[in-house]
């Protein structure tokens, strides 16, 4: 069995980028690599060797660091969405798009909303199993009990890609998102959760705010928790109706999207 394993590195102020690394090859990938150096670093640490960029969107607090990368690795691989315009891009992917990184399998999934051509990458090594689960990484699609903003998208396609692409993966697939966002979307969904919240939120919260008081990371969530804890997941759930009354799911989802920006 491929031994797959997830290195977090962390750039910027609240960025999360990562190392996909399969342990039997030292082969591995570098996502969302904004600080080429720190990333470096850290695969030399690791001892595996770069051959693979994974760039879930354009936005240079996630891809501005690919040219710089790309120039200390020459022959790497740059991967990103064909409706995005990322940087140092050298293969375009397009919704389901496979490909390997030593024995572990990449698949390129399309989840537009925070950009048009945002792209999640859900890896897998053998069949996924609650002892070996595969992982995504989502960028700023999805965080921890959240989601990104719309910015070239719609509700409808933000909705979609959660929900539905996302969404479907197993509910053990551990899910690695783009920045720690986790105390203040905890607290977000706190406040709209209809009745109060609920004792899953209360401990997930209380663990976020431990998590960052520590300094230590709140990745990986799991889709399973998500489904528990994250409204924008839930705008579904019946329960979530009251936030919008007589609405359809989308409109929910978009009035909580609304409510978040300003809260």
């Amino acid at each position: 069995m491929v031994k797959m394993r997830v290195a977090v590195v962390p750039v910027l102020s609240d960025n999360y980028a990562y190392l996909l690394i399969d342990d039997d090859t030292k082969k591995a990938a570098a996502v969302d690599p904004a600080e080429a150096a720190l990333v470096v670093a850290a695969a030399r640490r690791e001892n595996v060797e770069l051959e693979a960029i994974l760039t879930t969107h354009h936005h240079a607090d996630h891809a501005g660091g690919n040219s710089s990368l790309k120039a200390q690795v020459p022959n790497i691989k740059v991967y990103g969405g064909r409706q995005d315009n990322v940087q140092a891009c050298t293969h375009m992917l397009d919704h389901r798009n496979t490909f390997q990184i030593g024995g572990i399998q990449v698949e390129a999934l399309h989840t537009p909303g925070h950009t048009r051509g945002s792209i999640s990458y859900y890896c897998t090594a053998g069949a996924p199993t609650a002892a070996n689960p595969g992982a995504v990484f989502t960028g700023d699609t999805m965080f921890v009990g959240g989601c990104g903003r719309i910015f070239e998208s719609t509700p409808e396609d933000l909705h979609n890609s959660i929900t539905n692409v996302l969404g479907s993966l197993p509910a053990e697939t551990q899910v690695y998102v783009g920045h720690d966002y986790t105390v203040k979307n905890l607290e977000f969904a706190v406040a709209v959760e209809p009745g109060g919240s609920t004792e899953r939120l209360d401990q997930m919260l209380a663990w976020a705010k431990q998590q960052k008081l520590s300094r230590a990371f709140s990745v990986p969530s799991t889709m399973g928790n998500e489904w528990l804890i994250n409204p924008f997941l839930r705008a579904s759930d019946p329960k979530m109706s009251s936030v919008c009354p007589g609405c359809s799911p989308v409109e929910v989802f978009a009035k909580l999207r609304r409510q978040k920006d300003s809260f």
